[in-house]
């Protein structure tokens, strides 16, 4: 039976997986480079703002660091899924929009394999890509903004944009001395953008301009991890970990198509060119530690570079008016998180409810990776707070349902502000899978 139920759990994460390319986003930011980075966490990392390098705790799957999954004990099996949605304010000037999307987040699950062997694996998004907007300009006048009126005669640009990038993994994480554990995540990569950007008219202009980019990308990613747990007197832990994702070519080829139309003589002509081994991924470190007080306080820190800034992006040179790979359009990004868990009584079988509920809350700041001409990109300031709760049943209590709330600001000198509010839900189903039942 047991069998049955994990082959069948194996494969909705894999049907899952094709869900995975679906965007979350609407933000105009989501253009430029390989889309708007989703975090790389599960429900109890939310609501510490996506904090998990140095966390270690078999109750819970962390992704972040695939160390951890040796923590995993041997009677547990855990699957974890996730849904958010967000409210979003977009703001340029006086303008204000509103936008709302949801989205399906992960489906992991992780179990014992050996002794101090464990192992993970599931369904992560990478980036998501989601715009449509119109810049308009006036004949006849030197102002231009994103918004005009119907009575007007205007040209202008609209951009639109839709895809993202996924990751299917699968990990294994091995404490190989007390204390000491390594871990790695190996993954397909896959993915596919939809970028377009035309002319919009309200008026007869003689010619019009179309262009449409392209890519699907299959190809492979690898994460390595590290922790080292050591016990300060009877009551603390100190955990430290890190991270290393190898950066690597993804072997894809970029797509252009130019469509020129002349709306007089409805004449059009197409021009194609092509970029290959056009994408990779930055080589990515990071480090975190965490301290724990009798299993009920755990404080903590993380730190991320990802490496973009020597990654050449394709782009249309003005100059030659080829398209090809280009330098300086984007940089490295430096990520900052700290967070904090607290459970009133770590004892499972204590009573009162609210003293068996998790409390957290975190901050995180992260610079852009990206250049918007010859200005950087917008940084993100993320502060979020979440609620473990605990569901109980008649024979085990340690399924838990994980909610938090973000509130994420996305700005940059003289360009759009996003104010993005969204909330995390998550299932994280930790049973006795293998315990053998005995009868008196």
């Amino acid at each position: 039976m047991k069998k049955r139920i994990f082959g069948s759990l194996l494969a909705g994460l894999m049907t899952l997986s094709a869900m995975g390319q679906v965007s979350s986003t609407l933000s105009p930011y989501s253009q430029f480079g390989l889309g708007v980075l989703a975090e790389q966490s599960l429900g109890f990392n939310r609501g510490m703002s996506g904090l998990g390098i140095g966390m270690r705790n078999g109750k819970y799957v962390n992704v972040q660091n695939p160390a951890s999954y040796s923590s995993i004990d041997s009677l547990t099996m855990i699957l974890d899924l996730g849904v958010s949605g967000q409210i979003t304010n977009f703001k340029e000037g006086v303008k204000k929009v509103n936008a709302k999307t949801a989205d399906f987040d992960y489906a992991v699950m992780a179990f014992r394999v050996l002794p101090k062997l464990g192992a993970s694996l599931g369904v992560i998004p990478y980036s998501n890509i989601g715009y449509d907007y119109n810049y308009y300009s006036d004949f006849g006048s030197a102002s231009a903004d994103y918004y005009a009126d119907a009575s007007d005669s205007y040209y202008g640009l609209g951009y639109s944009g839709t895809g993202g990038f996924s990751q299917a993994f699968i990990g294994l994480g091995w404490e190989f001395a007390k204390g000491i554990s390594v871990g790695a995540n190996i993954s397909y990569f896959w993915g596919k953008y939809e970028k377009t950007a035309g002319t919009v008219l309200n008026d007869t202009y003689a010619n019009t301009l179309a262009r449409s980019y392209t890519t699907n990308i299959n190809s492979w990613k690898l994460d390595l991890g590290a922790q080292y747990s050591k016990a300060i007197g009877k009551d603390d832990l100190l955990t430290v970990g890190a991270t290393v994702g190898i950066g690597h070519r993804l072997g894809a080829r970029a797509n252009l198509s130019i469509v020129n139309t002349n709306t007089t003589t409805s004449v059009t002509t197409t021009t194609n060119d092509s970029v290959l081994n056009a994408f990779k991924l930055p080589f990515t470190f990071g480090l975190g530690a965490s301290y724990t007080h009798k299993n009920s306080l755990t404080v903590g820190a993380d730190y991320m570079m990802q490496k973009w800034g020597n990654i050449d992006y394709p782009m249309v040179n003005a100059s030659t008016s080829r398209y090809e790979l280009t330098s300086g359009l984007l940089k490295d990004r430096h990520k900052v998180t700290v967070g904090a868990d607290w459970i009133p009584d770590p004892n499972p079988m204590a009573r009162g409810f609210l003293k068996r509920v998790h409390y957290r809350v975190g901050v995180s700041y992260a610079t852009p990776y990206y250049k918007i001409g010859t200005h950087d990109g917008p940084k993100e300031l993320c502060v979020s707070a979440g609620f473990g709760i605990p569901i109980i049943n008649t024979w085990n209590n340690r399924t838990t349902l994980n909610i938090s709330a973000q509130w994420v600001n996305t700005s940059a000198k003289d360009l759009v502000t996003e104010n993005t509010f969204r909330i995390n839900i998550g299932l994280t189903f930790n049973e006795r899978w293998f315990a053998k039942w005995k009868v008196d």
